[in-house]
């Protein structure tokens, strides 16, 4: 399953820390702002009221230079839809060791940003259509190591460079707007849509169907949903509804 012309996909995002499903506030340990035990019955849960695919992160990885692994490989165990997984990829090994297990898509950052051949090789390998870049953004600037550090770029300045490297699609993550439950900012999408051909998916602060309406009408091809599905400020079954 991968995505098509005039649908936009919505995606329900299972972020994983010690364990547990949690959603932190911009990204920062100790804002938990949901913790629930057993990831994969979240992920199935998804599944079950008919989503087409989950959007995992490993925060252990992307933060701590820990794995989820045997999290990871739990939801994998446990749906059937494919889910599409970001945190902690930081060598070609580790990418193509989780394609092989049977992740659908790996997010890449900033391995991407600092070796970019990367992309190039496990595209070549696994196909691009199995390679997300993503673009996490602060100030119009590309962030890179858990958000910590920018790169003086803006995700519409360097988005091309990863399709011609065979990135199959780009994660856009607007981290102004991230966690904070406050509602969406178009800053930069339109620029970075207009950039590349590649699919792209928004990421950052869906806080409403409202929200999902605004992204449809940029012709985006995926929106990660994460807190508000949590905190029950959008009906997952509603906003499915959105998604043709």
């Amino acid at each position: 399953m991968f995505f098509q012309k005039n649908k936009m996909f919505v995606i329900p995002a299972v972020d994983i820390k010690d364990g547990k499903c949690v959603q932190l506030v911009q990204g920062r340990p100790g804002t938990e702002m949901v913790k629930i035990a057993n990831p994969e019955k979240i992920a199935k849960m998804w599944e079950d009221y008919g989503a087409e695919l989950i959007h995992v992160v490993d925060l252990d990885g992307a933060i701590n230079d820990e794995s989820n692994l045997i999290a990871i490989k739990k939801v994998l165990n446990e749906v059937s839809i494919p889910i599409q997984l970001g945190g902690g990829i930081r060598d070609v090994q580790y990418g193509g060791k989780l394609l092989d297990l049977g992740v659908e898509r790996i997010i890449i950052g900033t391995m991407g940003i600092e070796q970019p051949e990367s992309i190039e090789i496990l595209s070549k390998e696994y196909g691009g259509e199995r390679i997300v870049m993503s673009l996490d953004s602060k100030n119009d600037k590309v962030l890179i190591k858990g958000w910590k550090e920018n790169i003086n770029k803006r995700p519409s300045e360097i988005a091309k460079d990863f399709e011609d490297l065979g990135a199959g699609s780009i994660l856009f993550t607007n981290v102004d707007v991230e966690g904070l439950l406050n509602g969406i900012s178009l800053d930069g999408l339109i620029e970075l849509k207009n950039s590349v051909n590649v699919p792209i998916i928004y990421s950052g602060g869906v806080t409403s169907i409202v929200d999902l309406k605004k992204l449809k009408k940029t012709n985006v091809e995926g929106v990660v949903i994460g807190s508000a599905l949590y905190k029950n400020r959008i009906d997952f079954k509603e906003a499915l509804k959105l998604q043709q």
